[in-house]
């Protein structure tokens, strides 16, 4: 990056870390983002970038050069970080005006995660091929609380053992951070509180003497916190291993908890404290019913829904009658 862009980079990612307390993710997505922008500049122009060149121009170039080559919805997210970044930049004196929030977003489809079956969801977490011991008895904890608690897969790799509550013979799980870094409770419910307990039990066979992340809920098989990606692939595993009618991964799992809810008569707002989301159209977009289920809902429930069939009372009068 050129030194005056740079600079203001450095400030609005300070203030991202600081003030607004943005998770690490998403502060390195903006990172990311203004980083692409500098060096589309800068090929274009021949010099190093300056705020100056948050501008209507400039920006849309760049997001000219990003069509075709990514996904809509990664172009917005681009633009949108863009648009923080201009805005902050404005409010701190050094640009004028925020000419990118002139910017119209591209318009997106509504892609919505796979959500399987119940049984084949089963099948994932109890059926054959597990692993046999402490390992075993891990992996099918973490299917419990994938799909159990519908948490998202880095706040499974973030568990701490404290983070457990015991209730009697039921688990809630007490959620830190996410997005907001607001923290929140939730339910795990019986068959997964019993997969947890059997877990917990034989933990302390993968704490190794010089490992780090003892305090961690889900260990390696060298006793270090579990990461993202070994979660991922777990699941990934098991779907090839019982043959799901889809191959999905943590996000999947989420989705089919909050789906299942959904029809099973949970209400939205429930849902919604449960997977942690801030806006309730989010929820919604996660809980999408298909049209069948919602006509089967409508004709079971409806005081009205009969009418179309009983339409036989209700006859016309044939031409010619009064």
């Amino acid at each position: 990056m050129g030194s005056s862009l740079e600079a203001a980079a450095g400030q609005f990612l300070e203030y991202l870390r600081s003030e607004v307390r943005a998770s690490v993710h998403t502060i390195r997505a903006y990172e990311r983002d203004i980083r692409g922008f500098a060096e589309g500049v800068q090929a274009r122009r021949e010099r190093a970038p300056r705020v100056q060149d948050l501008n209507l121009r400039s920006v849309r170039a760049h997001l000219a050069d990003l069509f075709g080559k990514v996904a809509p919805s990664t172009v917005a997210r681009k633009l949108s970080s863009l648009r923080s970044f201009a805005e902050f930049c404005r409010s701190r004196g050094m640009l004028p005006e925020n000419e990118v929030a002139l910017i119209r977003r591209p318009k997106l489809g509504r892609k919505l995660p796979v959500a399987l079956p119940v049984e084949d969801i089963t099948e994932i977490i109890d059926g054959k091929g597990h692993a046999s011991g402490a390992r075993g008895l891990r992996d099918r904890a973490i299917l419990e609380v994938l799909y159990g608690a519908g948490l998202r897969v880095s706040e499974v790799a973030k568990l701490d053992l404290e983070h457990v509550r015991h209730e009697g013979a039921d688990v809630t799980l007490r959620i830190v951070a996410g997005k907001g870094n607001k923290d929140r409770l939730v339910p795990l419910g019986r068959v997964g509180s019993e997969a947890l307990a059997a877990y917990v039990a034989v933990r302390d066979t993968l704490v190794k003497p010089r490992s780090k992340g003892t305090g961690a809920l889900f260990l390696s098989n060298r006793g270090q916190r579990l990461g993202v990606r070994t979660i991922r692939n777990l699941v990934y595993r098991r779907c090839e291993q019982t043959g799901a009618r889809a191959r999905i991964g943590p996000h999947g799992m989420r989705h089919s908890f909050a789906t299942h809810l959904l029809q099973s008569g949970a209400d939205l707002r429930s849902i919604q404290e449960m997977l942690g989301h801030a806006s309730l159209s989010t929820t919604e977009r996660y809980t999408h019913l298909d049209l069948g289920r919602v006509t089967e809902v409508y004709e079971r429930s409806h005081p009205r829904a009969g009418a179309s069939r009983e339409a036989s009372r209700y006859k016309l009068p044939k031409s010619g009658d009064n």
